[in-house]
């Protein structure tokens, strides 16, 4: 058991959550909801905690929270996934929650490509393991299976702030030979490796969809030395890089003066391969030249205006000399020596 304010485990490292509402997961079922909807328990923000705030049925909490059991048995809800994907761990959250928190959870999973119904098989990834109040809960899951819905069990009834679900999507590269997909899309399989700074947020950046406010992006602080920002990305697959798409949505007094990428084939380099990213991107060549930025706009590059004509592994996106990007977008297809 881990106290709230701890950094999450080593499991959690070069994962996303695949739990989270802001990337497309949805609560299907809950025994209860009395205190606080399912919904609560999936949002991507910390939990907060609002004293005297109170609703209709009590005090007001910012997760999941059921009644209090008078007879045998206990809750549950079943969670979809953003997508499909490997289980590394989960992040058991009761902050905030300090008296009405369940003495125990247990989690399974399936395989679905429908919503679960009562003929679903599903397997159990945590036994019934003791929580505790006001503390995040992390338990590893050593499991290479693929799953796209969790079921969270609490004995027998209380309050959870958040559950995070760590894990990879599992790309299906067959099925993607001849598709142009967005290599750096988190619910792909892209993710942030490393980046110079993101002061105001950095794990949106390659998050589905158009950004909704100046918080959902990468945004580093204002610079006052020589110098830029830059972040890479490791692409959910070898590919070859056909359009590239830099969205600087909402960022109008902030957006970069201008931005170039930089890419790099480290196809074969497993361990360590984060670090020897960050420390051999400013000699990888160049994919696109310096080009200058707007506010609050949708730039787009063609292949026409890329360089670099291989395949890839890693981008580096440059900003000149700070500010936001709210979306990257790194469009292409899988290289033929990746789906073999």
């Amino acid at each position: 058991m881990t106290r709230a304010a701890e950094v999450p485990p080593g499991f959690a490292g070069g994962t996303i959550n695949l739990a989270s509402a802001g990337l497309g997961a949805r609560a299907l079922f809950a025994t209860d909801e009395f205190f606080g909807p399912v919904e609560r328990m999936l949002k991507d923000e910390p939990a907060a905690f609002h004293p005297g705030v109170y609703d209709d049925n009590g005090k007001w909490m910012d997760g999941w929270e059921t009644r209090r059991r008078r007879g045998a048995g206990h809750d549950y809800a079943v969670i979809a996934l953003a997508v499909k994907g490997r289980i590394a761990g989960f992040d058991v959250d009761t902050s905030h929650f300090t008296g009405n928190y369940p003495s125990a959870c247990s989690i399974e999973a399936c395989h679905s490509a429908e919503d679960p119904d009562e003929a679903t098989e599903w397997i159990q990834l945590l036994a019934v393991a003791a929580l505790g109040p006001n503390a995040h809960h992390f338990f590893a899951v050593h499991s290479d299976a693929v799953y796209s819905h969790v079921r969270l069990r609490i004995h027998p009834d209380g309050g959870i702030a958040r559950l995070r679900v760590y894990g990879t999507p599992a790309l299906d590269l067959k099925a993607m030979a001849n598709e142009t997909i967005d290599l750096a899309s988190c619910l792909s399989g892209g993710r942030i490796v490393a980046f110079s700074n993101g002061h105001y947020g950095h794990e949106r950046l390659i998050a589905p969809g158009q950004g909704t406010n100046m918080g959902d992006g990468w945004e580093t602080r204002r610079r006052r030395e020589p110098g830029y920002d830059w972040i890479i990305v490791k692409l959910a697959a070898r590919g070859h890089v056909d359009r590239i798409v830099v969205d600087t949505a909402y960022f109008k007094g902030n957006y970069p003066d201008g931005c170039s990428l930089q890419a790099a084939d480290l196809a074969g380099v497993a361990a360590g391969c984060d670090v020897l990213a960050a420390s051999s991107a400013m000699f990888w060549e160049e994919l696109l030249p310096h080009r200058k930025l707007s506010a609050d706009s949708i730039h787009e590059y063609g292949a026409d205006m890329l360089g670099h004509a291989g395949p890839v592994t890693h981008v580096r996106l440059n900003i000149y000399p700070d500010g936001g990007v709210s979306r990257l977008r790194i469009y292409g297809r899988v290289a033929e020596a990746s789906i073999s």
